[in-house]
């Protein structure tokens, strides 16, 4: 791969991974609700959905998605449904309570919930979209230089999307963090838990819609 290669595909990368999507969507409501802590654990679930969505489409997952119509239709059905589970659970949260810890931007809040709840709702949302299976086998191979070795180039691209993506979901989690204290509100966290209920199960029904 040579450098404006690389420098093209870190400008995607970064276009990509700054438009709000469900994974941003959980791990901004995380944060303001349990605290950066449990945002960052919920954001190492996203991240190794990513990674494992990322090595699946190299492995010909993709491929044998578009080959067999039933299986990807299966896979997008499930995701869809999940999206809008999660949405419909977003919605109907209970308001917390406005704590000294949850209150704080220095408070993790992690030990109110589920350390393995919180990585498993990450991964399950960012697992949750076959369309990265997709765009993964039809946007690497333009960046991979066929007289390279190609392990080293694809571990490179895989590599600079997790970072891209990790300074994304940090940003947004520190963000919403800084706000925590009047997002807690219990009119707020209505707001918020009503406006994110309808984001995830909009991406859920828009992910029905899509056709590779």
């Amino acid at each position: 791969m040579t450098l404006a290669a690389f420098w093209l595909y870190l400008g995607a990368v970064v276009l990509i991974s700054c438009t709000p999507g469900p994974n941003v969507v959980y791990v901004t409501t995380r944060s303001i609700r349990h605290g950066f802590g449990a945002a960052m654990i919920g954001m190492s679930g996203c991240l190794l959905a990513l990674a494992v969505m990322l090595v699946a489409s190299v492995a010909g997952v993709s491929a044998f998605m578009l080959a067999v119509p039933a299986a990807f239709t299966a896979l997008k059905y499930a995701g869809a449904a999940y999206l809008v589970f999660l949405g419909i659970q977003t919605w109907r949260a209970p308001v917390a309570t406005l704590t000294d810890d949850t209150a704080s931007p220095r408070g993790t809040g992690v030990r109110d919930v589920s350390r393995v709840a919180l990585f498993r709702g990450g991964f399950l949302c960012g697992i949750s979209n076959p369309k990265l299976l997709v765009f993964a086998a039809a946007f690497f191979p333009q960046f991979i230089a066929a007289d390279a070795a190609w392990a080293p180039q694809f571990a490179l691209l895989v590599a600079t999307f997790l970072a891209v993506e990790s300074f994304f979901y940090v940003t947004y989690a520190l963000t919403s963090r800084r706000l925590a204290h009047r997002l807690m509100e219990g009119a707020w966290q209505r707001r918020i838990n009503r406006a994110s209920g309808v984001i995830f199960a909009g991406f859920g029904l828009a992910l029905l819609r899509y056709r590779p």
